[in-house]
């Protein structure tokens, strides 16, 4: 497949680069310095120009392209980037947003733009805050099959009651599968003896229930946490955060120093209380006992700010801290000083994006630990290596850093063991290490 990329930002670097090896990648970038850093770190052809211009596109392949994707930081230049493109090709167009109301003009009106498929970057990042939030001590979480299933990884404090045991030991739960294990930067597939250690993060795939039942009890946490949540910046990611829950039925708390933005949110959002105030402000925290908070998430326009909030969220004691980090390399600083969950718009975005690009295309994935594994979701073909007998003899011949997580048919779920078959129709949610994924996609 012939795929154009404009824009080599960190949505477009993570694009280019997971596409690099199966299919025939041109990267178009008006930035010098970014075209030089990024030539031979990636095995793409780089056209430097606007990717706005037609003769840019023509330098670029567009008459054979077969996927355009427009990822730069501008969403109006997203826009007209597809609207060019469709002046002189059928190519598939996709194009990355960050503003709602062009996301809802699109959505009312599909291929308006001239944009096949639009993706809204906050609103997927305030999408992944909210599942998050909702299951206690969650680093990430995922839904599959319609959302009977669920993928969770979390990590293991010391006092949690399977720190040091093994997965055998840990495994008392239905319908759960140990996956695997994060320990800094690697990976281990979890087999029945691998060491539950604290510190290490380990990913879970099952029913929502018992996943739900393991964090609650591995975090010793007897309700959810985002009975009392509140947000900190009525930034366009915090605004739409807050309406995630109000859509859920919670009533959420956000902080806004700015007076309009705060009167206009709260004219927007009438079901969640909006105060007015700068949120470093220690006496109006303790004044309005957001030490009390289940979760405060911080989403306020830079890193900095957002770091800041966090530690006094966690001064406070409050119980859950998450961030939206813009800048990925401050994901390992968050971390270090306790933060529990950072969210990155640009991760979340190249992820949706990256789906649409699969030949034999599973039909969801979600990447981990930043891009060292994935979990995909297919449904099983007669031909499948998966399809009619037990899978542990169809795992002999699916290459190693493979587990199958979970399995629905039709409306009940079915817990994978070794003499589970997968039947064609089957819609099965399988762990992957990067490393075998173009392998194991061939295979199955």
């Amino acid at each position: 497949m012939h795929v154009i990329v404009v824009g080599a930002g960190e949505v477009g670097h993570s694009i280019a680069s997971s596409l690099a090896q199966p299919h025939d990648v041109i990267v178009v970038e008006q930035n010098d310095a970014v075209v030089e850093a990024l030539t031979n770190s990636l095995d793409v052809l780089f056209i430097h120009g606007d990717g706005t211009n037609l003769n840019t596109l023509h330098k670029a392949g567009i008459s054979q392209a077969d996927l355009v994707i427009a990822c730069t930081n501008n969403d109006e230049t997203n826009i007209i980037v597809c609207g060019t493109t469709k002046t002189v090709s059928d190519a598939f167009t996709i194009a990355r947003v960050r503003k709602r109301i062009l996301f809802n003009t699109w959505r009312r009106s599909q291929n308006s733009f001239d944009v096949d498929y639009m993706i809204c970057s906050d609103l997927l990042t305030a999408q992944a805050i909210a599942r998050i939030a909702g299951i206690p001590a969650t680093r990430d979480v995922d839904t599959f099959a319609g959302g009977l299933i669920q993928m969770a990884e979390f990590e293991i404090e010391e006092s949690s009651p399977i720190g040091n045991q093994t997965v055998n030991e840990a495994d008392q739960y239905d319908s759960l599968t140990f996956a695997a294990i994060f320990r800094a930067n690697e990976m281990e597939v979890a087999t029945g003896e691998t060491v539950l250690r604290p510190g290490d993060r380990v990913v879970v795939i099952g029913s929502t229930e018992s996943v739900k039942t393991f964090a609650e009890e591995i975090s010793a946490c007897t309700a959810d946490h985002s009975d009392d949540v509140v947000i900190v910046g009525a930034s366009q990611i915090g605004f739409q955060v807050a309406q995630e829950f109000v859509n859920h039925g919670y009533h959420p708390r956000l902080i806004e120093q700015d007076h309009d933005r705060a009167r206009d949110v709260a004219e927007k959002l009438p079901q969640a209380t909006v105060l007015e105030s700068d949120a470093t402000d220690l006496n109006f925290l303790s004044q309005e006992h957001i030490d009390e908070a289940d979760i405060v998430i911080s989403a306020l326009d830079e890193d900095e700010e957002n770091l800041l909030m966090a530690l006094l969220s966690r001064r406070l004691g409050v119980e859950r801290t998450v961030a939206v980090i813009e800048d990925p390399e401050y994901g390992e600083l968050f971390a270090t000083v306790g933060i529990d969950v950072t969210v990155n718009p640009q991760e979340e975005t190249a992820e949706e994006i990256i789906r649409f690009t699969r030949s034999n295309q599973p039909e969801k994935i979600v990447m981990l630990e930043r891009d060292q594994a994935e979990v995909i979701e297919i449904e099983a073909t007669q031909d499948s290596t998966l399809t009619g007998r037990p899978i542990i003899e169809a795992m002999a011949d699916v290459p190693d850093g493979v587990v199958i997580g979970a399995i629905s048919r039709g409306e009940n779920l079915v817990t994978p063991r070794g003499m589970t078959e997968v039947r064609p129709g089957d819609h099965v949610v399988i762990f992957v290490d990067a490393d075998v994924l173009s392998d194991v996609i061939e295979s199955i």
